[in-house]
């Protein structure tokens, strides 16, 4: 379950164009590996982060996860239903389980994450 015209990084999180912004999640794979997820810690708008840097945490059941960004930029919208609904990131992680919206830095830089067939290429490489 890998949408195409999404874009995906190596840590499992996806990247939709959204006019000028970028709206980021976890992808489905990323959500079944975690299990139940309990409490999703997002920041606050006008963080500006790193490509590659942590933006929050994500807890499920199992475990706790950090949560990276595909890009640099600004956060300038959280996702507020998730934190009375945090198993919105199970149920619709590419739909209302969405985490950030973030206004890149070089928009030019999501072209650089990995699109669907590269993405499904590296999970089939990481289960050989």
């Amino acid at each position: 379950m890998t949408p195409e015209g999404l874009r995906y990084t190596k840590d499992h999180e996806w990247a939709k164009k959204d006019g000028e912004l970028l709206v980021v999640g976890i992808t489905h794979y990323a959500q079944d590996q975690l299990g139940d997820v309990v409490f999703v810690e997002l920041p606050s708008p006008g963080k500006t982060v790193e490509a590659g840097q942590s933006f929050g945490v994500i807890e499920a059941v199992k475990t706790v996860s950090d949560l990276y960004a595909p890009v640099a930029g600004e956060i300038v919208e959280v996702n507020g239903e998730l934190q009375g609904q945090p198993a919105l990131v199970n149920s619709a992680p590419y739909e209302a389980g969405w985490m950030v919206k973030i206004r890149p830095a070089n928009p030019a830089d999501v072209d650089h994450l990995l699109d669907a067939t590269a993405y499904k290429a590296m999970l089939e490489a990481s289960h050989a």
